[in-house]
């Protein structure tokens, strides 16, 4: 198994003294992706408000839609001007509409551990976003590892697949790094917040191997303390499912702080806004865990 300390993540994640954008300006984000970014930055709006920063989002997002699916809507598009896969629009469209600062990119999740996925469409949209907006720093949005008891992981080859979340974050994790390195951009590490958030010994989310469907009655839950993921839910036909790949309000808010924090350069765990969840002890590792990940320096 190979060990990664958790130092190395702060060497390798976005600094703030690389960030570029000043305190009091307007920040323009465009995010190029799918229901993880969605998830991801779900929160981030409220967070920069409240710190009095003016955050423009734009959303080219599709639901699980992987880097070669957005390069294939961005050649159809360019042959016929009437495409719109974004609510209408094209990525052309959206690209041009505001001077972005940002614009990220991402895998889907289930590819995130499959290197030759990325190829050649990662770099195809990076030429084609800086094409377009020249000024923008394109970024790359680091997915998260599926929790410990979902039934498939991420995808390695063929019908092969990686067999637990922290294979999943590591094939992910090095996969991400590769093409950023690669592309010469940073990432923003959402998917390292979710591996060591869960990690804690007090905080970590325990796979509970005796949970069987047939045992709950509506609105019961099996117990699932400290996920970061949606995790067992009913839904409106009163049928208890499990989604352990998307993020919950937890992960959610998880993601909104490192975003904010590698935008701005500033320590999340100073931040005012939280959402209305009740684990005020767990809130307060999550927001811990931003500010490590993303290495923001507490101000004095």
């Amino acid at each position: 198994m190979i060990i990664i300390l958790f130092c190395s993540i702060k060497l390798e994640a976005g600094n703030s003294d690389q960030t570029r954008i000043s305190n009091g300006d307007t920040v323009r984000l465009m995010l190029v992706g799918n229901s993880f970014s969605k998830n991801a930055t779900a929160y981030l709006q409220q967070i920069a408000s409240e710190q009095g920063k003016h955050l423009i989002i734009g959303r080219a997002e599709l639901g699980g839609c992987s880097l070669e699916r957005h390069w294939r809507l961005v050649e159809e598009a360019e042959g016929d001007s009437t495409q719109g896969a974004y609510k209408g629009k094209a990525l052309r469209t959206l690209l041009l509409e505001e001077p972005w600062d940002f614009v990220s990119i991402q895998q889907n999740s289930m590819n995130s551990t499959n290197i030759s996925t990325y190829r050649p469409y990662a770099h195809n949209m990076y030429e084609y976003i800086k094409e377009l907006v020249p000024d923008a720093e394109v970024v790359i949005h680091q997915t998260w590892a599926y929790r410990a008891d979902a039934i498939r992981f991420g995808n390695l080859k063929d019908t092969l697949h990686t067999s637990t979340e922290y294979e999943m974050w590591q094939a992910s994790r090095r996969a991400y790094h590769t093409i950023a390195a690669e592309l010469g951009v940073r990432m923003v590490p959402v998917g390292d917040g979710f591996w060591y958030a869960g990690q804690h010994p007090r905080y970590g989310y325990e796979k509970d191997e005796t949970v069987s469907l047939s045992n709950y009655l509506h609105p019961e839950l099996p117990k699932q303390d400290h996920s970061l993921h949606v995790g067992y839910q009913w839904n409106n036909e009163k049928v208890l499912r499990l989604d352990s790949n998307h993020a919950n309000a937890y992960g959610c808010y998880l993601g909104s702080l490192i975003w904010y924090s590698f935008l701005f350069g500033e320590n999340p765990t100073e931040t005012t806004y939280q959402p209305d969840l009740a684990d005020s002890a767990f809130i307060e590792h999550i927001r811990i865990t931003a500010m490590e990940v993303v290495d923001v320096l507490p101000s004095f």
